[in-house]
């Protein structure tokens, strides 16, 4: 009895470019033909398909072949997941040529124009009261955010700097510890308590 092997009608393959510095993963069917697959792959590195030429590594990243035939079709190659295939631009771009944003033209608009509009996500949120645009949330927001800095201020005041203390967290041993802040801070809302702990074991080493 003759047993024979069928390749799956799909194989994922790694595409990397003479233009770009990263490496894309990939999956793509067999029965595309080079001059097809040629298309699919400036979509990912940005080289016209005319300019390209294919070559193909395997999973050790040996060189197989070139895959130089038009209308060839890519399972005709010995291509396998976990293979790599190599795009070599002719158009004469440059590395990294369409990895660099900030040459890319950009739109803007002012706030009062975009306020103007009315197919903007700022109008819909306006026109239906939502977030930031429904006044009576945001007052009870804040009428929360003031209670809890309230209590938050109550609590630290009892809290004085250059007490010793215990500081205990979920999943961490007990570490003692010389208080050096109480108050408001600029990173986030709310009262906080800085401890210079007595080994080098906080997130700033205990500095």
């Amino acid at each position: 009895m003759e047993v024979t092997g069928l390749s799956a009608p799909t194989v994922t393959v790694f595409i990397s470019s003479s233009l770009n510095s990263f490496r894309s993963e990939k999956r793509y069917s067999r029965s595309l033909t080079i001059a097809e697959f040629k298309c699919k792959l400036e979509l990912v590195v940005g080289s016209p398909a005319s300019c390209m030429e294919l070559e193909l590594y395997g999973a050790d990243e040996k060189f197989c072949s070139k895959l130089d035939q038009e209308d060839a079709l890519l399972g005709s190659y010995p291509v396998d997941d976990g293979c790599r295939i190599h795009v070599i631009d002719h158009s004469g771009a440059s590395l990294g040529e369409y990895e660099d944003v900030s040459k890319v033209e950009k739109y803007s608009i002012s706030q009062e124009a975009y306020d103007q509009r009315q197919d903007s996500v700022r109008s819909f949120l306006k026109r239906s009261k939502l977030g930031r645009y429904n006044e009576e949330e945001r007052a009870q927001q804040e009428a929360e955010t003031n209670q809890r800095l309230t209590e938050e201020k109550a609590q630290a005041s009892a809290i004085l700097v250059g007490s010793r203390c215990e500081v205990r967290a979920p999943g961490q041993p007990p570490r003692r510890g010389t208080v050096m802040y109480v108050g408001l801070t600029d990173f986030k809302p709310g009262y906080w308590i800085g401890v210079r702990f007595d080994e080098p074991l906080g997130k700033n080493d205990g500095r």
